[in-house]
């Protein structure tokens, strides 16, 4: 493996948000992270939430040369996002891998755009639910941990990019607890690029949304919190509540919430669930959106 090559295809990428968008006091206004060359014409691959919204957007060579670019797509399903540079980047792309091919206990690497290496290995392929109304049916999870995750490559022992970083998390095994990173398999870019490159979004129905950040305890989706303006805070829910029923099906955990209030109908569809507040039952009736319609979406070019 070119390690020296390799680290030429990953970019540092710095993004500015204006205050008034719609994710900027959950995420900032300045996001910065790393996004890795895909194709030879300056197409990057990074992770969506460093881009949502996003007004200016510019990657960093390792040399330090500053390039323009623009934030071409986001996919809210996969989280990944795609910006294209304005000005040549001169970089070679990294070949894509088959994440489907990467087992428990393979070498990989992680790379950042600053150029910072880990070697470790990956300790698990498995479901993830995030609490912004997020699922994977499979993510990979890796360790030691890279400092700077986000928009970074998981790279493979024969030097093809096996996903992009998302998150830093903690595992627990055998009474100790170890930092590791969640990272977006490459596989579900195969399918959606065309349409991201050529619409900016992928063609599917958009799933409902609620505005609710929920986390799982025990079994119960707890509330933690919910957006201002969104369709779970019009309806009533609050922090703390326990949701244990979508219509007439019983909430098996974070991602089997998700996944009934996905098969609930369109964005629009009302969504009758039943709560546990304060130790009492209640019934809310909420109005499901299509989360993109409260984002500033990327223009295409």
């Amino acid at each position: 493996m070119d390690i020296e090559n390799i680290k030429r295809s990953v970019v540092t990428l710095r993004a500015s948000i204006p205050e008034n968008a719609f994710t900027a006091g959950a995420l900032g206004t300045r996001r910065e992270g790393s996004g890795v060359v895909i194709r030879e014409n300056g197409l990057v691959l990074t992770i969506g939430y460093l881009i949502t919204e996003a007004e200016d957007v510019w990657l960093t060579r390792h040399d330090g040369r500053v390039v323009p670019a623009h934030a071409l797509a986001f996919d809210q399903q996969t989280g990944f996002g795609l910006v294209q540079a304005l000005a040549p980047l001169d970089l070679p792309a990294l070949p894509l891998g088959d994440s489907d091919g990467a087992f428990v206990g393979d070498a990989i690497i992680f790379a950042d755009g600053e150029g910072e290496i880990v070697s470790g290995s990956i300790v698990a392929k498995q479901e993830f639910a995030g609490y912004w109304e997020y699922l994977l049916d499979e993510a990979i999870f890796t360790t030691p941990a890279h400092p700077s995750w986000g928009g970074a490559a998981l790279i493979s022992d024969e030097g093809k990019l096996l996903g992009i970083g998302s998150l830093r998390l903690q595992m627990s095994r055998s009474g100790e607890v170890t930092d590791i990173n969640m990272v977006v398999p490459i596989n579900l870019l195969r399918p959606i690029l065309d349409s991201l490159l050529h619409q900016g979004e992928f063609s599917t129905p958009p799933r409902p949304w609620l505005g609710a950040f929920s986390a799982e305890a025990n079994g119960d989706v707890v509330v933690m919190s919910v957006t201002e303006d969104g369709p779970a805070a019009k309806a009533g829910l609050r922090r703390g509540d326990i949701i244990s029923e979508i219509r007439d099906g019983e909430v098996d955990g974070l991602a089997d919430f998700y996944r009934k209030v996905w098969d609930s109908g369109p964005p629009g569809a009302e969504i009758p669930m039943r709560v546990l507040r304060d130790g009492r039952e209640a019934w809310l009736r909420i109005r499901s959106a299509d989360r993109n319609d409260f984002l500033r979406k990327p223009q295409l070019q």
